[in-house]
């Protein structure tokens, strides 16, 4: 099972709020997912983004890969 750390989009039309998730790569992208770990929300003035890095570490540690996006929120937010 390949898992992906990845963005979960939610919110309205032109309006997005992602939620960062951990998932398998064979599910679709607001499918069904293993755990949420933090979300992100590019809307407010700066980008808000709470992520658990307890969590996060964890599952990397594990396998799990992050994709481009979340790897650049991670460094941003000194999870890597």
């Amino acid at each position: 099972m390949a898992v992906k750390i990845r963005l979960r989009r939610m919110g309205a039309k032109k309006a997005p709020f992602y939620r960062i998730v951990v998932a398998d790569s064979r599910y679709p992208r607001d499918g069904r997912f293993i755990e949420e770990i933090g979300y992100y929300n590019p809307t407010t003035e700066p980008a808000e983004v709470k992520i658990d890095v307890e969590k996060a570490k964890a599952w990397i540690k594990n396998g799990a890969q992050p994709t481009d996006t979340v790897k650049s929120l991670f460094k941003k937010n000194e999870v890597l």
